[in-house]
């Protein structure tokens, strides 16, 4: 592992993550059916919001990135902790000579791209950063032609500093979505600053230094605003009549389903 993504994780995951992340990795574990699945994205063009990823690299996990034909990037400011310094254009650089547009836009507002105009939306360890996450994935599908598809990647709370918070239920997401839930929300504010295991989040620093950089979410996106399991991530698949065609729970919670009409 790079030392500059080796950081990138620490401070979005913890050791505990980095250090599980490390074995499999040595282990050379991958997601089941794994020709299975590259074959549904190869040779087709996506969206990716939220990166570019560790995940889809060809060490990891699920190694897409060299089987898809072009994929653009989204992500919220052209300055996150975890790319640096970004700017709009065809500078989203995902895979070795392979570059994209890189759009700067919230994962809740994707109007710079017209309807159905993606084979697949991607997106890993970036939806728990959204406060009103059913607005994202309503406007990735919109992108998204008929039969297309979507993955997400999202992190098991029992490999990370949000072991201690529950799963969010689907009624509290759908009130969000509802009511037009902005993205300066600081609902969870509290019940992260008195679950958020710190000795899993070194970067964070104490307890102080943590609620001062909390109170600034909307300029870091740092919190987690919602925590997932697969049962969670079915009901909202469900929710949007999506096709889920694989699940898989490890160091991260995946899903894949197929757009389809609406009834």
């Amino acid at each position: 592992m790079k030392l500059g993504k080796t950081f990138e994780l620490l401070n979005e995951k913890g050791i505990g993550y980095v250090l599980k992340r490390a074995i499999s990795k040595i282990k050379g574990e991958q997601i089941p059916d794994l020709e299975k699945l590259q074959g549904l994205f190869a040779k087709k063009s996506g969206l990716e919001v939220g990166g570019p990823s560790p995940m889809f690299r060809d060490a990891g996990f699920i190694p897409l990135y060299k089987v898809i034909k072009n994929l653009d990037g989204c992500n919220f400011a052209t300055n996150t902790i975890w790319e640096g310094e970004i700017e709009s254009g065809e500078t989203y650089r995902y895979y070795k000579d392979k570059k994209g547009n890189q759009y700067i836009s919230e994962a809740t507002d994707l109007s710079q791209i017209p309807d159905d105009h993606y084979d697949f939306v991607i997106s890993s360890n970036c939806l728990e950063h959204v406060a009103n996450p059913l607005k994202a994935i309503e406007e990735w599908l919109r992108v998204v032609k008929y039969s297309g598809l979507v993955l997400i990647a999202l992190p098991n709370k029992a490999h990370n500093f949000d072991h201690r918070r529950s799963v969010t239920p689907f009624s509290h997401l759908l009130s969000d979505f509802e009511s037009n839930i902005g993205e300066d929300d600081l609902t969870h504010l509290e019940e992260i600053l008195a679950l958020h295991d710190l000795k899993m989040d070194k970067p964070a620093g104490n307890k102080e230094q943590f609620r001062e950089r909390s109170s600034k979410n909307l300029e870091n996106r740092a919190l987690h605003q919602h925590v997932y399991d697969v049962d969670l991530l079915q009901e909202i698949f469900r929710y949007f009549k999506l096709e889920v065609l694989q699940t898989n729970v490890g160091l991260d919670h995946v899903i894949v389903g197929s757009k389809t009409p609406n009834l």
